[in-house]
């Protein structure tokens, strides 16, 4: 665990680390009481709230531009990972469980999600048909589950009974909070509902609870994903089947709405955003015809941008904007950078280059796999600035020895590089299933000199945008590498032999 204490700590984390042997025995005995008695120690159930601004130059006396930081006991929150260690395999095992929710599970992500979606998207293209697409916001979700609800179905739907749903029942039950500003502090008030914020267990809990909006969705015949409250609807349509498809999916969203209201969760319309993907050229040539979407009420019309998990869509999908706000926020910490350049040593530099500026790159960087020459230079324009302020060169030097000092991959090699990762992850654990489906090993009829050499099957596509489908483009990608690469039998050795195969192939 992190060394740094909560203020609601009474003994601070720094000694609970020092004093390992002292106090590891102490918390077992701790859990054990709790567990077995199914009791969560009240000493526990208290949370204190820190308002922080959301941005800076926000208005401060305006509330709704805060974030509530919740903190929590250190020590509650080893018990809820003990808690998660049991409760997560078993409910995240149960069929009952959305295999389309992304959060809080292990090879699933952002971006996992993020290429499950636009690969839809992109098949729909490839098969001459637009996506209308729906992004809902959820207001307060985490703060408005109801807890009999909930424990209503960990029991019927997760199977959980006995001393295990008493543990939980005990643990969502008499929670107080306080607010703290500055010196202030606030009187203790009752959190009646909602999930703990802050919490280890909270997360679980909540996606377990919205788990049965899956049955919701798929009656309705379109399709969705979900990454927390993020909730995304979306389906397919052309000129010839608009009218059928919309009132689709004007149904899914209406039952969605009432699932929610009945669930005690309320969709934010002022928040959700709708968009329309489709290719240029059908745009101009055949457009829909539809301009808005009725969510909970409210007409939204489509915007020119929608931004979900962090990514910002365009109807066009040509990542432009995205690809803008990378370049902007990199070029903010590259000043930064240069004016204390001087000061650091090159590995501290470079250490705060990765950190700063290269994550911006890599996140969710495969969905960037296909995007045009213009957008890619950009971003590689941009990382060559960073290498020359890390190395302390000038503008007129050449980039690439530059590169190749620093070991970094060029832009396009980086996006490849995340792409194959991500499908030997999921080669080798089935996870996520929603991407596992989408790949399919090549068996031949007959005996080949291919056979057995790990290819991928190559679906067939009409457009180049269809070819930027996971689909597509991950066995495009993977059947590309070298039969040593593919055949690794660990994910180190993967990534060391593909780090080695792009960097001869950049700098060859």
């Amino acid at each position: 665990m992190p060394a740094k204490s909560s203020p609601m700590d009474f003994v601070p984390t720094l000694v609970l680390k020092k004093c390992v042997s002292v106090f590891s025995e102490l918390i077992a005995r701790l859990a054990d009481l709790s567990f077995s008695e199914a009791r969560f120690p009240s000493l526990f159930k208290r949370a204190m709230v820190t308002p922080l601004l959301k941005k800076r130059g926000l208005d401060a006396a305006n509330p709704a531009n805060y974030r509530p930081i919740s903190n929590l006991n250190t020590i509650s929150k080893i018990l809820e990972r003990l808690a998660l260690a049991r409760l997560r395999q078993h409910i995240v095992g149960s069929p009952n469980y959305n295999e389309l929710q992304s959060a809080y599970r292990k090879y699933h992500s952002t971006e996992s999600a993020l290429l499950r979606v636009l690969n839809d998207v992109y098949e729909n293209a490839d098969n001459g048909r637009g996506t209308m697409f729906v992004a809902l916001d959820l207001s307060a979700a985490f703060d408005t589950v109801e807890h009999s609800i909930l424990l209503q179905r960990l029991r019927n739907s997760f199977g959980l009974s006995g001393d295990v749903l008493g543990w939980v029942d005990s643990y969502l039950s008499d929670r107080t909070q306080v607010v703290r500003l500055q010196n202030s502090v606030s009187s203790s008030q009752d959190c009646s509902c909602g999930v703990p914020q802050g919490s280890v267990l909270g997360p679980l809990l909540f996606v377990a609870f919205i788990s049965p909006l899956a049955n919701v969705v798929a009656e309705h015949h379109v399709l969705h994903h979900q990454y927390a409250d993020d909730t995304q609807i979306y389906v397919g349509v052309s000129r010839v089947d608009k009218d059928a498809t919309v009132a689709d999916l004007h149904a899914a969203l209406a039952a969605v709405h009432l699932w929610f209201s009945q669930n005690g969760l309320v969709i934010n319309p002022d928040k959700s955003e709708t968009l329309l993907f489709s290719t240029a050229q059908r745009s101009r040539i055949a457009p829909i015809g539809v301009d808005s979407v009725d969510v909970a009420g409210s007409i939204i019309p489509f915007s020119e941008t929608v931004k979900i998990l962090g990514v910002s869509l365009d109807p066009h999908l040509t990542f432009s904007k995205h690809v803008d706000q990378i370049c902007g926020s990199a070029h903010y910490h590259i000043r930064s950078l240069r004016h204390i350049r001087s000061c650091l040593t090159t590995d501290m530099a470079q250490m705060l280059a990765s950190a700063l500026v290269g994550s911006r790159f890599d996140y969710a960087n495969s969905i960037l796999y296909g995007a045009s020459a213009a957008n890619l230079a950009k971003l590689q324009s941009v990382q060559n600035s960073l290498a020359r302020v890390v190395t302390c060169t000038t503008r007129y030097d050449s980039a690439a020895p530059i590169l190749k000092r620093l070991h970094w991959l060029p832009i396009k090699y980086r996006i490849t590089f995340k792409l194959a990762t991500l499908v030997f992850k999921t080669r080798s654990s089935g996870m996520p299933s929603y991407l596992r489906s989408l790949i399919t090993d090549y068996s031949p009829a007959r005996q080949l000199r291919s056979s057995g050499q790990q290819f991928l099957e190559c679906s067939s596509c009409r457009t180049r945008l269809g070819r930027r489908s996971f689909r597509y483009a991950s066995a495009s990608v993977w059947n590309s590498l070298p039969a040593t690469i593919r055949f690794s039998d660990s994910i180190d050795g993967f990534k060391t032999a593909l780090k080695t195969y792009f960097f001869g192939l950049a700098y060859a």
